[in-house]
């Protein structure tokens, strides 16, 4: 997507669940990671909240520039988006701006085995395990990603721009989020208050492609239908054809970590031989990509898939975002409503222990040229 994929990618992975230690872990007591660790997300967090402006003050005010203040507009506007058109509780999430002096909020890590597709995990409250941890100092990041690369694990340290406390804080809309351009300041507003909506402890990868799935869609219902937007808008069709291109990715990527299994899981190949054989699969991956996937893109590029190393962590980032997009996009389909999906994945944890059983399952990617419907009935044209 233009010269504005690495900021992109700087959103891509939040940083949600430490960042929920700031407030929540000193509450509970619950120190099962480093208290000093625990301590500085405090501080950091702590720094954030206090410089916390409402967003109406910051518009009003004369010293504000004008792709603030319109971006500012188009976040209080997807706030009450996810509010009166998709139920959210938004609660008083994204009032206020605070402006951060860089333009990364933290710094993600994540691991993973060599030889095997398990993640590293961290335990934390409310949240319970979590495959990735945050780090507002990158020394301690690159400090605590050589002690992971020393005991053998795969590892993944990347910016992030956003995160959400999960309603526990009056999250703040962030400086970082609003270098990007106006269709990505609504999808990550949806994507973080989705979190609110519907949020599964242990299941990060359900949690995070849900969020996707709602960030995406949503934003293409958003400008597709808001007024001064409509189906023949630039915005509408940017929103519609990012979300066909991060299905098409999220097929790349589960049919790579498919293939992957089949190895890792196989008893008779020995620890070298697994890794000698995914290498192989790794650089069949990328050519394919590149021939392949990226050519049938629309507007995005997923260069930061070919800027950073291929391995069990980056990959397995890059899954729990991505996992079966499709499918959410045809239950979409069977629907006709995203307040619909949204209804029905609620009620279903209920009764379903694998919330992925509730989508359908192998539904095909999207093709260029298809008429697709992430923007179901006009909610507007229904009321008098």
């Amino acid at each position: 997507m233009r010269g504005r994929a690495a900021r992109r990618s700087v959103r891509w992975y939040a940083v949600r669940g430490t960042l929920l230690l700031a407030g929540a872990a000193m509450v509970v007591g619950a120190w099962a990671c480093s208290p000093i660790y625990v301590i500085k997300a405090g501080i950091a967090e702590a720094k954030i909240l206090a410089a916390r402006r409402p967003i109406p003050e910051v518009v009003a005010d004369s010293t504000t520039d004008d792709d603030t203040r319109n971006k500012l507009a188009y976040v209080l506007e997807a706030r009450r988006f996810a509010r009166d058109e998709l139920g959210i509780e938004v609660g008083d999430s994204y009032t206020m701006y605070t402006r951060l002096d860089s333009d990364t909020l933290a710094m993600v890590l994540s691991a993973a085995e060599k030889d095997r597709l398990i993640p590293k995990t961290w335990w934390f409250p409310i949240v319970g395990h979590v495959p990735y941890k945050g780090y507002f100092g990158l020394d301690d990041a690159v400090e605590a990603q050589q002690k992971l690369e020393e005991d053998g694990l795969d590892t993944f340290l990347r910016p992030t721009a956003a995160f959400s406390t999960l309603g526990w804080f009056n999250d703040p809309i962030l400086s970082t989020v609003l270098r990007t351009d106006d269709v990505e300041v609504v999808e990550t507003v949806l994507h973080e208050l989705s979190h609110q909506f519907l949020f599964v402890p242990g299941q990060i990868r359900f949690n995070e492609s849900f969020a996707t799935f709602v960030g995406r869609a949503g934003a293409a219902r958003f400008f597709c239908t808001r007024d001064g937007g409509g189906q023949d808008t630039v915005k509408c069709e940017r929103a519609r054809t990012r979300w066909r291109d991060y299905q098409r990715f999220g097929v790349f990527v589960d049919a790579l970590v498919a293939e992957l299994e089949a190895i890792y899981s196989d008893p008779s190949l020995s620890r070298d031989i697994k890794l000698e054989r995914r290498e192989a699969v790794f650089a069949v991956a990328l050519r394919r990509f590149d021939a392949e996937v990226q050519p049938t893109m629309e507007g995005l590029t997923f260069g930061g898939f070919r800027s950073t190393p291929l391995n069990n962590a980056t990959l397995l980032a890059r899954l729990r975002y991505y996992h079966r997009l499709p499918d959410f996009q045809a239950m979409l389909d069977t629907h006709g409503d995203l307040v619909d999906v949204l209804a029905t994945l609620k009620s279903g944890l209920e009764t379903t222990e694998d919330p992925f059983d509730l989508l359908p399952k192998g539904s095909p990617p999207p093709r260029s040229e298809a008429t697709m419907r992430e923007v179901g009935p006009n909610p507007r044209a229904e009321r008098p």
